[in-house]
């Protein structure tokens, strides 16, 4: 039985350990949002930190276009963020069990 906790427990902090590591790397990894066939792009890590945004120049004469477009871009970005982050920590679970987040 003392054998059986002590794996236990060898597993859980190998596991945070993975979790750790799997949190420094979404830190680092980028996605793209787009809005209206790419004039506005947003990038930001999976860690929601907006690295750059970019905005084509047709699009900056309409301020409430441009606004939307941001809006949606983000919201895009956002997305695919929590779709990445979602698929990279569920790679480092055993099957069967869910993220609490």
């Amino acid at each position: 039985m003392k054998g059986g906790m002590g794996n236990m427990m060898k597993q859980a902090q190998m596991m945070q350990a993975n979790m750790q590591k799997a949190q420094a790397e979404l830190a680092n990894m980028e996605v793209e949002g787009l809005a209206s066939n790419g004039l506005v792009k947003v990038t930001m890590t999976c860690r929601n930190e907006v690295k750059r945004i970019n905005i084509d120049d047709s699009v900056m004469d309409d301020k409430e276009t441009l606004e939307d477009l941001l809006v949606i871009a983000l919201k895009d970005a956002n997305q695919k963020a929590e779709a990445t982050s979602t698929a990279h920590m569920s790679s480092l679970m055993p099957a069967g069990m869910k993220l609490p987040f």
